[in-house]
């Protein structure tokens, strides 16, 4: 599960005051500015929704996981990251509490730019990491959801007196395509809690090339990322005893109601999460419980779903750290360290652009 998708995500309906829509900086202050951004151009020509329009009337249904991140969904996903059966946060912390000081020293001074902050908990350790160490930092966040950035972004100003902070609401590809100017030697994006995982090989070829156009020679890139391992811990971490994960995914149910005037129903439907040995990933389904039909209003959209019928909501990939190091290295991305845990359960991998 991503802590932001990679997809382009439209605007909030004209009614709905979730989350804010202005498409210039809204919050400025001297060591703050905060900025919205519009969806990259593969997308701009597209009407609203029609991701959804498409997804619902192919065979088999499926949904941009981007339709996770309300705001309610971004705070589901935290409960997620604090669940016991997902060891995924806590093992990438662990590797960070180890060796961030040695990415800091290897980085350097620079602007920190990771896509899908979230509430930036894990990234606070190479905030600390800098700090020990003296080295300036700005910190460029980068989030869908304009409720979690504002708040994780007081959150650290507060913490950090030296850190200064230029957040931008706004899909991956919007960002990359025009990330702040800095005065600092360098920048290292960050693309971490193995949001990777949730893009087919093809999307992931060409995100790699997007984070490659925006870096300069001596740009850094740190990716994080799920490790294959055995089929019981991985399944257990998506079907966990709590059901969070369950609301989590029928949240997409809910996101689509509140922004295309939808009447589904989330009690007729159910979350289903299995591992497929063979692609080596997660598919993460939500399944019609009966016969029914779904209206999206502000679509036009009737959409009928057969009982047990399964709508694929999000993959979730694992990788081996050797193959991923030579898919890398095709967009200039070379590989420079690759820290893991005692048990290989994740990886964090430092590249630079040469």
């Amino acid at each position: 599960m991503p802590v932001q998708s990679q997809f382009p995500s439209s605007m909030p309906a004209a009614d709905d005051n979730r989350t804010p829509s202005p498409q210039s900086p809204v919050l400025s202050r001297d060591r703050l500015m905060i900025e919205y951004r519009n969806a990259d151009e593969t997308t701009a020509a597209l009407p609203t929704g029609q991701d959804v329009t498409v997804g619902l009337t192919q065979t088999p249904k499926t949904l941009p996981p981007k339709y996770f991140y309300d705001d309610q969904g971004s705070q589901l996903f935290e409960q997620i990251t604090d669940l016991p059966e997902y060891y995924l946060t806590r093992t990438e912390r662990q590797i960070l509490e180890t060796f961030a000081g040695a990415i800091a020293t290897q980085v350097g001074s620079c602007d920190l730019v990771e896509l899908g902050s979230g509430s930036a908990s894990k990234t606070r350790i190479l905030f600390d990491a800098y700090q020990r160490q003296g080295q300036p930092l700005r910190y460029v966040p980068v989030d869908v959801s304009g409720g979690i950035l504002e708040e994780s972004a007081r959150a650290l100003l507060s913490d950090y007196g030296t850190l200064t902070i230029h957040g931008l609401v706004s899909t991956y590809e919007a960002a990359l395509s025009n990330l702040p100017a800095t005065d600092l030697p360098r920048r290292l994006i960050a693309f971490i809690g193995s949001t990777l995982g949730n893009l087919s090989p093809q999307q992931a070829q060409q995100f790699f090339r997007r984070v490659s156009e925006s870096l300069t020679p001596g740009d850094y890139f740190l990716l994080g990322v799920d490790l294959h391992k055995d089929t019981a811990t991985l399944t257990a971490a998506y079907n966990d005893a709590q059901g969070v994960t369950a609301t989590f995914n029928l949240n997409m149910l809910s996101h689509l109601n509140w922004r295309f005037q939808g009447d589904f129903e989330l009690s007729q439907f159910r979350h289903v999460a299995v591992y497929n040995e063979g692609d080596r990933q997660i598919e993460m389904y939500i399944e019609s419980l009966v016969d029914q039909t779904v209206t999206l209003k502000a679509l036009g959209l009737t959409a009928s779903f057969a009982a047990g019928e399964r709508l694929l909501s999000e993959i979730s990939r694992k990788f081996d750290p050797e193959q991923l190091a030579q898919r890398l290295a095709a967009f200039e991305l070379d590989v420079t360290d690759t820290f893991t845990d005692e048990h290989c359960q994740f990886a964090l991998l430092l590249c630079q652009k040469p």
